[in-house]
């Protein structure tokens, strides 16, 4: 395999001293490390501190989810004792048990999963084709009309919730799950980054596909969408991560409790006075955790491989 400058420096830097620069011929080499140059120890101590650094705000950010869990497992008595207790002395496991025995919450999560997966399949759709035309189709308007789309990026949700509340009113769609799901679909980001990662696929498989007689649609079935597959993951887990947890759509949009996604579920969980138990809460949203946490364990490495390979060219 050819080794770019780069990787020959650091494949020198690695070989015996001197065999380089008097360019004699390398035969069989031993590898030796290099001697240490002055700055060495500077550069151990910055890479301490910033280890300390990450170490913190991993801790940081990983303190709220432990305590939530801790109070998950506690008597409503003990959740709030000063100073804070981070494990319980008896664990109460019945907190699970009753998410499930004063609230709905099997009815929630099933909402949530048909409204989170319905909006996925839809955003990788929609987002794919338009990122296949923006990349690789040539028609009039259209620098304009992508301006135009990554525009929208930039108008919150409390805009046009409003417009769009007449609209699925007037269509009969209100209190229903599909005035949830079908307006999710149009996806100004996902539009943005498949159109990236389509434009890191070389022309001459397009070029070889069409001189073998693939149509417009064959080429982007066949070549490029099975090469975008990290870039359709990044989409599809950050929508299922985003609306998984969306709580003002379904607040303005719903209003029968049976049609209620799971954080109306946890917000009629808690009661609407704050009468119900704190421990019980949090054991339910500790639930409402678990499948985005599997889904990014499983699919983190697509998503540093698309967002990397989507960023690279403009």
């Amino acid at each position: 395999m050819a080794l770019n400058t780069s990787q020959s420096r650091a494949a020198d830097a690695w070989a015996e001293p001197g065999a380089a620069s008097t360019g004699a011929p390398s035969g069989r080499r031993t590898l030796r490390r290099r001697p240490g140059r002055p700055g060495k120890p500077d550069n151990r101590v910055t890479r301490y501190l910033v280890l300390v650094l990450l170490i913190g705000a991993a801790v940081l950010m990983l303190a709220p989810l432990v305590w939530a869990f801790s109070t998950s497992l506690r008597t409503p008595a003990q959740s709030f004792t000063l100073p804070p207790m981070w494990l319980p002395t008896d664990f109460a496991w019945e907190n699970y048990r009753q998410v499930f025995e004063v609230s709905r919450f099997a009815n929630y999560v099933t909402n949530n999963v048909v409204v989170s997966v319905a909006i996925v399949l839809g955003q990788l759709a929609t987002a794919s084709l338009a990122g296949y035309a923006f990349a690789r189709l040539r028609f009039p308007g259209r620098g304009v009309l992508f301006g135009l789309v990554l525009a929208t990026i930039m108008v919150p949700i409390q805009v046009t919730i409003v417009p769009i509340f007449i609209l699925i009113s007037e269509i009969g769609w209100a209190d229903s799950l599909v005035a949830l799901i079908v307006p999710a679909w149009p996806t100004a980001f996902g539009t943005f980054l498949l159109r990236q990662y389509f434009k890191t696929i070389p022309h001459e498989l397009a070029e070889a596909a069409a001189i073998d007689g693939a149509g417009e649609w064959q080429i982007f079935f066949r070549v490029y969408l099975p090469l975008a597959k990290p870039g359709l993951a990044v989409v599809a887990i950050l929508a299922f991560n985003f609306h998984w947890n969306e709580f003002f759509r379904p607040l303005i949009f719903l209003s029968s409790p049976e049609k209620f996604t799971l954080p109306l579920g946890l917000v009629n969980l808690q009661g609407y006075m704050g009468t119900g138990s704190i421990s019980v809460v949090l054991a339910g949203i500790v639930i409402s955790l678990l499948p985005v946490l599997a889904l990014f364990i499983i699919a983190q490495r697509f998503v540093v491989e698309g967002l990397m390979r989507g960023g690279l060219k403009g």
